[in-house]
């Protein structure tokens, strides 16, 4: 009797161990879902569920839509969900790379970055930048005004930046190596900087591969990637404060970075970075800056490149026992030659799309 019921525990245990580790049912998802709407913190096991064990179900666009709701819109676990459902379909060509594969790939983008960055082409490309404000956490985004800038880049003088409208209203402004004097949160780096960052040795970046993706059609490896404070050379977050007529002094601090990197599986090219600062100082006025850039194949006189195409950034700050967030949604429009004038036209001043070009 005694080795009947030993036997009955046993099988039972195993029963238990399949159900956690097999593939999620629809129910079982639907019922984390649900989970994750009265509490937020579950949505990481969710994501990991979703990576580790995959799905049995196929992914309809009602539970498509459960996810949106339930979830918050998160990015993240959307794109877990189609990732988990391209893995069943064809569990060969998404499987997680073996730990060669990954440091192959990791190694070839290291390569493909620095020859990229040395052949970087003189262009000239026209940002279209909508910046909204929000009550930090809530997500709604109120929008404040839609900036157009004219910028170059060569190789003799880096990045060039010239304001050309707010919100239809030409401006007259100077070429120099920021926009810092435009009223409002600002950014730079988005062609070079961010991207090298990531790949210098004195960087010291420390890479975990984390998943499978794709983008743009183009199946990814995704990568954890941490860049410690000490050594995030010419990283860091700052803000701006009015001198009235005498224009504006910029404060800064340097920071650590800690994200995740898209890299194209079969040619190790960055598609797409995103980060979060850290180390930020407690007594700071900006308590956190999240960062995302999206690169896409543009054509410069004939020829094509890998160039950003999309950056979503937010700047967390504290104003006396409140948080606000700001927000510089970037779209690059119309790449061309060094030196070719940048036009500004009637669709320029239409509202952005807050989604993300070609998933």
């Amino acid at each position: 009797m005694k080795k009947l019921l030993f036997l009955a525990i046993i099988l039972f245990a195993s029963q238990f161990i399949t159900a956690q580790t097999g593939p999620l049912s629809q129910a079982e998802y639907v019922k984390m879902l649900y989970a994750v709407e009265k509490s937020p913190a579950s949505k990481d096991d969710v994501i990991s569920a979703l990576r580790k064990r995959g799905i049995s179900f196929v992914l309809t666009d009602g539970i498509r839509s459960l996810t949106r709701t339930k979830g918050r819109n998160d990015d993240e676990l959307k794109r877990a969900l189609e990732e988990a459902d391209r893995r069943r379909q064809d569990p060969v060509a998404y499987e997680m790379p073996s730990a060669k594969e990954a440091a192959e790939v990791l190694e070839k983008a290291r390569k493909a970055t620095q020859l990229a960055l040395d052949a970087m082409p003189d262009f000239v490309v026209k940002q279209i930048i909508a910046r909204s404000a929000a009550y930090a956490g809530t997500g709604n985004w109120q929008p404040l005004d839609n900036v157009i800038i004219a910028v170059s880049y060569s190789t003799e003088k880096g990045e060039q930046y010239r304001v050309l409208a707010v919100d239809g209203a030409p401006v007259q402004s100077q070429t120099g190596n920021n926009y810092a004097d435009l009223e409002g949160s600002t950014t730079g780096g988005e062609f070079v900087e961010d991207l090298a960052r990531l790949f210098k040795p004195e960087s010291k970046t420390e890479f975990s591969v984390l998943t499978t993706d794709v983008i743009r059609n183009q199946p990814a490896l995704v990568y954890d990637y941490e860049i410690l404070l000490e050594n995030n050379k010419g990283g860091g977050v700052g803000f701006k404060t009015s001198n009235g007529q005498k224009g504006y002094s910029f404060t800064s601090v340097p920071a650590g970075e800690k994200g995740k990197v898209w890299i194209d599986r079969k040619n190790g090219r960055v598609l797409r970075i995103q980060f979060t600062a850290t180390s930020i100082p407690a007594d700071f006025k900006v308590r956190a800056f999240d960062s995302s850039i999206d690169y896409d194949w543009v054509e410069i006189a004939g020829d094509k490149y890998l160039l950003p195409v999309l950056s979503d950034n937010r700047f967390t700050s504290r104003e006396g026992n409140k948080l606000f967030q700001d927000r510089n949604l970037i779209r690059f429009k119309n790449y061309q030659r060094y030196g070719t004038d940048v036009r500004i036209l009637d669709e320029d001043t239409a509202p952005v799309p807050d989604e993300k070009p070609n998933q």
